[in-house]
């Protein structure tokens, strides 16, 4: 009797370690998902996890460039007199976060709060003056110094 209950003691433990062991794999098979950046327009949201993101580390000046020039997948229409609301994960606040517009800065200082609002019009001329029917925002989250994710919306203007 002694021999089985050992026994039955042991292949227990070994059952409960190979679960462990297992969750652990699945687990570790897991990516974290990168934090959430959303743009609105009246009712419409569209949200986004990062174009490139690297766990809040600095990314290389290598993967910038390549990845400001990636195109968004995400887009949402909008009026021109709409009112465009932006929100990050405190996460990207935290640091702080710019706007860019066709690959190129469009504000000085990174931003420090999680929401914002700006009229659609700002968003719909291009550099020459001329009027754009679509254009690629892009939200930075940066130091300053150090870039640390990257966002991509598409806005189309409705006709």
């Amino acid at each position: 009797m002694t021999v089985a209950f050992l026994t039955r003691k042991r292949r227990r433990a070994v059952v409960a370690i190979g679960a462990v062991s297992a969750g652990l794999l699945v687990l570790s098979a897991c990516d974290k998902p990168t934090p959430l950046a959303t743009v609105t327009v009246g009712t419409e949201s569209v949200n986004s996890e990062a174009a490139c993101y690297n766990d809040g580390d600095p990314l290389k000046e290598s993967q910038i460039a390549a990845c400001l020039n990636k195109k968004a997948e995400k887009s949402i229409s909008v009026e021109s007199d709409d009112k465009i609301r932006f929100g990050v994960d405190p996460e990207i606040a935290e640091n702080g976060w710019t706007i860019f517009l066709g690959g190129q800065q469009a504000e000085p200082e990174p931003y420090k709060k999680t929401y914002r609002t700006i009229p659609a019009s700002a968003f719909f001329s291009s550099q020459s003056g001329e009027a754009t029917n679509k254009t690629q925002v892009t939200i930075v989250q940066n130091t300053g110094k150090t870039v640390t994710g990257i966002w991509h919306f598409e806005l189309k203007k409705k006709s």
